[in-house]
Order: C-alpha cells, then sequence, then structure tokens
C-alpha cells in the first residue's frame, strides 16, 4: 500500500537541523504515540473511501436486508463518525504532551497531517478512476511509466542539455523525446485498451465478477477515409478506424509529458532539502517504489478532473438517472419512488 510505504519513509536519522522528524529514541519516551498516527491513518481512510465506496458498497448488500440496513446506517452516520474519530485523536495527542517534548511531539502531528493529505488526495482520485472504469486508471498510469522510461532512454544516449537545476541527470533531449513517444504511445495504447469491456465498464458494485456494459460512444469506432494517394501507395486501406476516447488520450499525454513530470521535479527538491538519494531501494539503482509514484500522484487527480469535465455527458441521461437513484436512495425509498412514478404514468395516460 503506498500510504503505508509514506508512513514508513522517515528513518529514524532522516533529516538534518531542527527539522522535527522521527527518532527512535524519542518514540520509546512517548508510549502509544506511533498507535496515534495510525488512528489518524484509519480516520482518514474511513472517511475518504468511505465516501468514494459508499454507493457501491450498498448496491453490493441490497440482497441481504439486516446488512442493507446497518450499511446505510453507518454510511448516513460515516462523516459524524470520521470527526469525532478525529476529535478523539487531537485529544489523545493533547493529553499525551509531555515537557521538552512540545517541539517534536507537534512536529510529528504535522508530518502526519501532511502525509496522510497529500497520500490520500491522490489515492482517493485513483479509486475514483478506478470505478469510472479501470481504462481510466490503467491508461494514465501506463503513460507516466512510458514517459519515466523513455525520458531515461533519449536522456541516456542523446542528452547534453541540462533541464533543471534539480535533476541534473534530467536533460532537454529526454524530455522532448520521452513527450513525443508518450503521445504516440497513448493513441495506440487507447485503442488496445478500449476494445476490452472489462476496462471500460464502469464499476457500480463491489463484486468480483467480469463486466459487460454497453461501450458508450466513446468506445465505438468512427471510420475515417485516407487520401487517395495514400490508400493506393502507402496504406492497404481506404479508411482508418479510430475510437473517439483515442482523442482524449492525446489530452492526457500532453499533461503526462509536460506537466506531470514536476511532480517528479517536487520530490527531487524534497529529497535533496534533507538529504537523502532515494524514498527507498526496493528497485536497484531507481530507489523504491515510492520514487516511481510522485508523477502518477499528480497524474491520478488530472485524469479525474479531466474526466468529469470533458468526458462524462453534462446533460441528465435515463442511465445517468437510475444510477443515482440506486445511489442515493434506500430499497424502501425507490420503492416508493416505483410507486409514485407508476400513478403519475397512470394518470398522464388517463389525460390522453
Amino acid at each position: 500500500m503506498v500510504l503505508v510505504h509514506h508512513l514508513r519513509l522517515l528513518p529514524p536519522d532522516f533529516g538534518t537541523g531542527d527539522v522535527p522528524m522521527r527518532r527512535a529514541h524519542e518514540d520509546k519516551r512517548l508510549p502509544g504515540f506511533r498507535i496515534l498516527n495510525w488512528h489518524f491513518y484509519f480516520t482518514a481512510m474511513l472517511f475518504v473511501y468511505g465516501r468514494i465506496l459508499s454507493h457501491q458498497l450498498v448496491n453490493t448488500v441490497t440482497s441481504d436486508k439486516i446488512f442493507y440496513k446497518l450499511v446505510s446506517k453507518l454510511i448516513k452516520y460515516q462523516m459524524v463518525i470520521c470527526y469525532f474519530l478525529y476529535i478523539a485523536g487531537v485529544m489523545w495527542f493533547i493529553l499525551t504532551l509531555k515537557k521538552k517534548m512540545y517541539k517534536y511531539q507537534f512536529g510529528q502531528f504535522a508530518w502526519t497531517h501532511m502525509i496522510l493529505i497529500v497520500v490520500f488526495t491522490q489515492s482517493a482520485f485513483t479509486v475514483a478512476n478506478i470505478f469510472e472504469g479501470i481504462f481510466w486508471f490503467l491508461l494514465p498510469a501506463s503513460l507516466i511509466a512510458v514517459n519515466d522510461v523513455a525520458a531515461y532512454f533519449f536522456g541516456f544516449f542523446f542528452g547534453k542539455t541540462p533541464l533543471i537545476k534539480l535533476s541534473p541527470k534530467k536533460t532537454w533531449e529526454g524530455f522532448i523525446g520521452a513527450s513525443v513517444v508518450t503521445t504516440i504511445s497513448a493513441f495506440v495504447l487507447a485503442n488496445v485498451f478500449g476494445h476490452f469491456q472489462w476496462l471500460t465498464c464502469p464499476r457500480k458494485d463491489l463484486s468480483t465478477g467480469w463486466l459487460l456494459c454497453d461501450p458508450g460512444p466513446l468506445f465505438k469506432p468512427e471510420y475515417y477515409p485516407l487520401p487517395g494517394w495514400l490508400s493506393r501507395w502507402v496504406l492497404p486501406w481506404k479508411e482508418v478506424a479510430i475510437l473517439p476516447v483515442q482523442w482524449h488520450a492525446l489530452c492526457l499525454s500532453l499533461f503526462a509529458s509536460s506537466i506531470a513530470p514536476f511532480g517528479g521535479f517536487f520530490a527531487s527538491g524534497f529529497k535533496r532539502a534533507f538529504k537523502i538519494k532515494d524514498f527507498g531501494d526496493s528497485i536497484p539503482g531507481h530507489g523504491g517504489f515510492t520514487d516511481r509514484m510522485d508523477c502518477q500522484m499528480v497524474m491520478a487527480v488530472f485524469a479525474y478532473i479531466y474526466h468529469q469535465s470533458f468526458v462524462v455527458p453534462q446533460d441528465y441521461t435515463v442511465e445517468m438517472i437510475i444510477n443515482e437513484i440506486l445511489r442515493s436512495l434506500t430499497l424502501e425509498e425507490q420503492q416508493i419512488l416505483y410507486t409514485k412514478l407508476g400513478q403519475i404514468l397512470q394518470e398522464r395516460m388517463v389525460e390522453l
């Protein structure tokens, strides 16, 4: 889990000067302080993922009336529960304050909140992307990986001009070459991924079965005729099939190649500020898992915002209204709505 890794990326000797980082000998003087950090972690997880997964969870347990009522009540009061859990954590923190340890304790309190905000923000958007369809998680993540690898190889073989002082090994040649490769890859990968329904269908519950749905206009090919000279002398086709989502993929690739790398530059500056080379060592020569996730954080947020702004239809459709009813109303409320709609339709039929 990315968050667990982030909570552990502050080793005993991390940081210099007066920066209040975790120190083993001070932790021993504060029994239960680490448990308090985990309390904030689980509270944040319950708040964020509870808000995102609540509708899918309700749809999953509709067959069991008792469990359905229990889950519905928990979801209804989820925000109140999370609030009082957080207040309990703050009170716990205040009651454990010790003389000559205030600076360290408040430093740890601040670091815990910063890590939770940064990590949970991007992870929440990542989960939301998955429920819109695995396509909207897999494509952006793949573009970041492609851009990272392409920048390395272009910079290694052709790099001469430094790009930014924070990362001396980053070059303009690597940046431009990676941008071209990422754009081409986005167009191709969107076509490949777009042909698999289990990647494109949105997930409405927490079941693990294969997804089947109407692909929608984004994933239905549109045919474009080729110029006569091109189809006669170069290509054997008279027309080419392109999925509309491939044009959206180009926008994602533009962000992945030009803006997302600044997430990596930010991480580089952070590591240099505290004089560490990498966040981990699980990948020889490339740091740890967290070192590969810096750009993904920025990309996940953008992918969600782009999808909601430019991909999701702004006009209400019958399917969108039905989904909203299933998400927002309890089973009893849905039955009442069904009865009232039937009465309204019968009255209109009589008037006709």
